[in-house]
């Protein structure tokens, strides 16, 4: 072998050395990257594909999944973020025109002596109940392709789309998000359990029927239709009509109240917007425009739905009435944090949760703490009124505290019915007893908010029944509302009314009831009438009469003498 040659073989052996060696590296780097994709999840790989796979690659576990947690819909019109939990998509106009005051005069307060009849039903319901749990809301929404992303060509996947659905890219599935939805779904599922058989709607409250769901809920404005997604399988058959207003067995009031039909159903039209809190139907036509049914109405049985939820519901109204959720809006914003959506002017199709059809009350102007949610009382209604308009007194002021100081009685004054007639001799009285004496007239037209800021000034306020007096819920803790009630055999309906409220509010209460020499009435029928002997017997003729005789036609002279005792003791109670 020449010496120029052995050099060359020894390299050459290196060279052929190393390359099997890069040769051994890169297979069992293969073989290990096999064993990974046999043995390991292959959804993995999918997830580093940022999911553009086409559907037709994608795994069964991917598409089953992605099938139980993706909503479907004709088109998405809210975005992924919406979806998980960000605040809801709603309509910021409700350009319903404004309604008439209706029973907002005077003469109308009449109608606070209206009483349903408990034994009278509006409506039949059927329905077929079952033990049967329900599946979860992204369950009943999901299966469709219809929620998929732009790029796809809908017409020409539509046919497949039954059977497919778009793997999920990174802006709306990842690992995170698939076990957050996890979560969702479990959510829904306990949801869902949580209605099991339980019928959707209760109709055995004398005064207002109400309808709760939880699962999959579909409400449909321009169908005035409330629907609640079964599950394939469920034997559930149910169709209640329902108009939310708590009148029950009124049916003169309830003429005006849009129908409302809530069934559960396993067909139903797409969702076009998704909620994340529950939604509250309630209607705004009724007696409202008077003081007194716009709270034992609407404000206190909405309280007490609706207070639970700290903000976070979702208001439908049928039969809008613009301008009292202008007046009342105050309320409206502190028992929930997003606009009104208009019933009858939403052609949306609204996705919850939960929702409550209906408004929970009980007897005029109270809470049933017994039977309300968490408990709730007049004292908490209290509470909150004088909270949603920042009123600063949360009890009244103790005699001697501050010496300089008298104590505040307000005379709700009144026009054409039901008048004081000896107006000024109340006052010089009450003046001479020590109160501080303002005069003020509460009526449909009042500013809320500065009568209320009144209202919480006073330590005794003081009027002849009628829907002034509502204003009590304005009163701070311990003050004392003293109810004039006129002649006609009225005390029962009088201390139904505001008596017991009052008291279940944590004020004091005193009910003066005139005698025959206070009442106007004796310029109308001589001394010896039935209408003096016997009033109670007038009350067979029916409401109307009641309403005319005694109350719209009657005004009232106080024997301030025979008073005297009633401030005396109202002045007593502000004694420590």
């Amino acid at each position: 072998m020449k010496a120029g040659e052995r050099p060359k073989l020894v390299r050459g052996v290196r060279q052929e050395s190393r390359r099997f060696r890069l040769l051994v590296i890169v297979v069992g780097f293969f073989l290990v990257s096999l064993t990974f994709v046999f043995v390991s999840k292959p959804d993995a790989i999918l997830f580093s594909l940022n999911g553009k796979l086409p559907v037709e690659q994608a795994p069964t576990s991917i598409l089953i999944q992605q099938k139980v947690n993706e909503p479907s819909g004709e088109s998405r019109k809210t975005s992924t973020d919406a979806l998980r939990g960000d605040p809801k998509v709603v309509d910021d106009e409700a350009d319903a025109k404004p309604k008439g005051t209706g029973g907002g005069s005077e003469e109308e307060e009449g109608r606070v002596l209206s009483e349903p009849d408990p034994t009278s039903g509006m409506i039949e319901p059927t329905h077929n109940k079952d033990g049967n749990g329900h599946k979860s809301h992204q369950e009943t929404l999901g299966g469709g392709g219809d929620g998929e992303s732009k790029g796809n060509d809908e017409e020409g996947e539509h046919a497949e789309q039954k059977h497919k659905v778009t793997l999920p890219t990174v802006s709306n599935y990842t690992i995170h998000d698939a076990a957050e939805d996890t979560e969702n779904a479990k959510q829904e599922g306990m949801n869902n359990v949580q209605q099991g058989s339980k019928p959707l709607c209760d109709f055995s409250n004398f005064r207002a029927n109400v309808c709760e769901m939880r699962g999959d809920v579909r409400i449909h404005p321009t169908a005035t239709s409330v629907l609640f997604m079964e599950p394939e399988g469920s034997q559930r058959d149910e169709v209640w009509k329902i108009k939310p207003y708590p009148r029950k067995g009124d049916e003169f009031c309830l003429s005006h109240i849009t129908e409302v039909t809530v069934k559960s159903s396993k067909v139903a039209p797409e969702c076009t917007k998704y909620h994340d809190v529950p939604a509250v139907i309630f209607s705004l036509t009724g007696y409202t425009g008077n003081l007194f049914h716009d709270f034992t109405d609407v404000l206190v049985p909405l309280f007490t739905t609706a207070s639970e939820f700290n903000g976070e519901v979702q208001f439908l109204i049928t039969d809008m009435a613009l301008w009292w959720t202008i007046k009342y809006q105050t309320v409206l914003q502190k028992l929930s944090k997003y606009p009104v959506i208009d019933f009858s002017k939403d052609d949306q199709v609204h996705c919850f949760k939960h929702a409550i059809v209906g408004l929970h009350a009980y007897m005029e102007f109270t809470i049933d703490s017994t039977k309300a949610p968490h408990n709730y009382s007049m004292a908490d209604f209290n509470r909150f009124m004088r909270g949603a308009y920042s009123l600063g007194r949360d009890s009244v002021t103790v005699l001697g505290e501050y010496p300089k100081i008298k104590p505040r009685l307000l005379i709700i004054k009144r026009h054409r019915t039901r008048m004081f007639l000896n107006l000024d001799e109340i006052i010089s009285m009450a003046e001479e007893l020590g109160f501080e004496v303002v005069i003020d007239e509460a009526n449909v037209s009042s500013d809320i908010s500065r009568f209320a800021r009144l209202v919480n000034s006073v330590d005794v306020m003081m009027g002849v029944h009628g829907a002034g007096l509502t204003n009590c819920v304005f009163l701070p803790q311990h003050a004392t509302l003293i109810q004039i009630v006129p002649w006609g055999g009225l005390d029962w309906i009088s201390r139904t009314d505001f008596g017991n409220p009052a008291e279940l509010m944590g004020l004091r209460y005193k009910q003066y009831s005139i005698g025959v020499d206070e009442s106007s009435l004796t310029d109308q029928y001589p001394r010896d009438h039935e209408i003096f002997k016997n009033p109670i017997s007038f009350h067979q003729r029916g409401f109307d009469f009641i309403r005319q005789t005694f109350m719209d036609k009657q005004n009232v002279k106080l024997d301030c003498k025979r008073f005297r005792p009633i401030l005396l003791e109202a002045l007593d109670n502000l004694n420590p």
